[in-house]
């Protein structure tokens, strides 16, 4: 992935490329694990200085985004990789032997460790309980002031997972935490450090998911003509203001940029009113058609409004699922499709 930094912006540069590096991560254009640029190499293409860049590593360190290596470079973080199991197993099906290998190296190895037969057995058994007991109820947190990036999430995993999904304001995580008896916590990974300090006081999970590439609508951004006025429609003032950055840094001053939130009435009329374009989530989309109803003939032209049908990828919500112990992988039928 090639990063673009807008020289003549108002946007420190800077801001553009955490950004930018922060997209790219929750898009997985660079999974966990994977080795991020050097200095040098994103400093000849970008064109930034190289303590610039570092100064940007750095904070997506100390963000929890990515982790530096001495000697071998900063990598975006890791987390446990559940066993991936395909399709439906039998007790005599032919792939069992290859889990009845796992479980004996993992038995072995915990014999090896000094654990007698009685110790494994209860220390699997408790693993696996505890991983039930998460599975028992999912809650997604982020900031108040990016309540709608949880309700997002929310949205997708209530109709994927078939379990109570909770959304929490991070302002009032410790709270429920005290009074839950278990649970997983869901979270974007640009706000996975704050959520995951909170659980590892309270003795459980944070799992950061990852967002959609969103590679079909950016592609039409960068097709579209100059001097296009395309306006942003999200219940996510946090994806409003990624989105604007990364689109300035792709286009420049090239299109003329409008952002709202749907529940701001008068700014969405204007956006509608002087948009050719708009993009918006699927939370978003009633209020607009509603809006565009209401005013229709107060408006020159219809703009042509293109939906995000997911936030989430299916991968990262399968993963979701087998962390917390679900069966099965979802399938495109499982979402809801778009009205």
């Amino acid at each position: 992935m090639r990063f673009h930094i807008q020289q003549e912006s108002d946007i420190p540069a800077s801001t553009q490329l955490y950004n930018q590096i922060c997209f790219a991560i929750a898009a997985r254009h660079y999974p966990p694990g994977h080795r991020l640029p050097s200095t040098r190499q994103l400093a000849m293409q970008t064109g930034l200085h190289r303590n610039t860049i570092s100064k940007v590593y750095r904070q997506l360190e100390n963000d929890g985004v990515v982790e530096a290596m001495a000697g071998s470079g900063i990598y975006v973080r890791d987390q446990q990789k559940p066993r991936e199991i395909k399709g439906t197993l039998t007790i005599r099906d032919k792939t069992v032997t290859d889990l009845d290998r796992e479980v004996r190296q993992c038995i072995d190895s915990l014999l090896k460790a000094g654990c007698t037969l009685q110790q494994t057995r209860e220390l699997l058994i408790d693993e696996i309980d505890w991983r039930l007991r998460c599975g028992s109820r999912v809650l997604v947190s982020t900031p108040r002031e990016d309540i709608g990036a949880s309700l997002l999430i929310a949205e997708e995993l209530e109709s994927s997972l078939e379990i109570p999904v909770e959304v929490v304001p991070l302002e009032e995580l410790e709270e429920v935490l005290k009074n839950s008896d278990g649970g997983t916590l869901v979270t974007s990974r640009y706000f996975l450090q704050p959520v995951e300090e909170l659980a590892k006081r309270h003795g459980i999970r944070a799992v950061a998911v990852d967002l959609n590439d969103f590679r079909d609508e950016l592609n039409l951004l960068k097709e579209m003509r100059s001097d296009s006025c395309v306006g942003l429609v999200s219940i996510s003032p946090g994806i409003l203001r990624a989105a604007e950055v990364i689109l300035h840094s792709i286009r420049g001053n090239e299109l003329l940029l409008m952002t709202t939130t749907p529940n701001v009435a008068s700014r969405l009329v204007a956006l509608l009113r002087a948009s050719n374009h708009v993009f918006c989530d699927r939370p978003s989309l009633p209020l607009i058609e509603q809006t565009l109803r209401q005013n229709h003939s107060q408006l020159m032209r219809l703009p042509q409004v293109h939906c995000a049908n997911k936030y989430l990828g299916v991968t990262t919500i399968d993963i979701l699922r087998k962390e917390i112990g679900l069966a099965g992988p979802i399938h495109e039928k499982d979402t809801p499709p778009l009205q």
